[in-house]
């Protein structure tokens, strides 16, 4: 039986003490003894990492590798991975309107998309004590890995309608990609739009946001929402753009003030963040995670649609004793 997401939400956001919501797939690594190679490659690691950071700690929802190289892999990019790392896309394989147009919009299910998918399926029969997100990246952030991330800044300038023309085609897949999440069982997408986040709004306006608008229309209901997350410094600037694409809940990086991003978040929105994922979890103690995780806790303690969260996605080597310490400074926060 499908939950109402929807309600999920309201309860979340009226909850007293709000159970944290980061981004916390990766670690798992550590917790079963493997690389990320072998994680990325098979889907039952994927569900059991999943089910034993479940286990672990007591977070609002679960999430499913935030591995921003699967789509773009599934296209026919070349991958970098590593033992420790999360994976990398190199180079380009589309720099010409005439290479967008022979651009195939591959199936559903190529590459790695398959094992991510039955990953969740995994997951979902594993996990019945709070949601299960599957992890995804957004439009223009696709198209940056298919045509450079440098490049694509320059051929929004340049070649628009070029960009215009891939962007169909990684929305389309998109769509199909999330709904093939959703037959799978998922209870929503945390949809990561980060090149967007170093545009200006202008361009966030054109080459972003009404893309994942139809995303979001194809795919949201109340049993499956979007999760959109964007760690540019740019999001304050952006932030109507964004909030146009009707996303359910709303999560920020730590290149931005939080507190200052809530005071352009509708009361009821739901908007998620943001210590630092490198800083703290990677590199931190658990003093200092703790420390910022009180500060940004107190920073938007008068805004009860605020969800503390990592900044972004937790890298694979963080310390468990920093992400316990995080659990442990919320816990702190509300019961003090």
């Amino acid at each position: 039986m499908k939950q109402n997401m929807k309600e999920w939400l309201q309860q979340l956001k009226d909850a007293p003490a709000k159970k944290p919501m980061p981004i916390l797939s990766f670690p798992a690594i550590s917790l079963l003894g493997v690389s990320v190679r072998e994680m990325i490659s098979d889907s039952a690691l994927q569900a059991e990492g999943m089910k034993r950071i479940a286990d672990r700690v007591d977070s609002a929802a679960a999430v499913s590798l935030m591995d921003l190289s699967v789509e773009a892999e599934c296209f026919g990019s070349q991958i970098v991975v590593s033992e420790d790392e999360v994976p990398t896309v190199k180079g380009s394989i589309v720099s010409s309107q005439e290479e967008v147009d022979a651009l195939k919009v591959p199936a559903v299910g190529t590459a790695r998309t398959g094992i991510y998918i039955e990953a969740v399926r995994r997951a979902k029969e594993e996990i019945t004590d709070r949601p299960v997100f599957a992890g995804m990246i957004g439009p223009y952030s696709l198209a940056g890995r298919l045509a450079d991330v440098t490049e694509i800044m320059l051929y929004c300038y340049d070649e628009p309608e070029m960009v215009e023309s891939l962007l169909e085609k990684v929305t389309e897949f998109l769509i199909a990609y999330g709904k093939a999440y959703k037959e799978a069982g998922a209870d929503g997408i945390l949809m990561a739009e980060p090149l967007a986040g170093l545009l200006s709004p202008s361009l966030v306006e054109e080459f972003s946001s009404p893309y994942v608008k139809r995303i979001v229309d194809a795919l949201q209901d109340e049993n499956f929402l979007v999760i959109y997350h964007n760690c540019g410094n740019t999001t304050v600037q952006s932030i109507d753009s964004i909030l146009s694409t009707g996303s359910a809940a709303y999560h920020f990086g730590n290149a931005i003030d939080m507190a200052e991003m809530m005071r352009h978040i509708p009361a009821d929105t739901v908007a998620m963040g943001n210590v630092d994922p490198a800083g703290q979890f990677r590199n931190g103690t658990p003093e200092s995670i703790r420390q910022e995780t009180l500060s940004i806790l107190k920073a938007c303690s008068g805004y009860p649609n605020f969800v503390i969260s990592s900044g972004c996605d937790i890298p694979p080597l963080s310390k468990w004793e920093n992400i316990d310490a995080f659990f442990a400074a919320a816990k702190e926060f509300y019961e003090g």
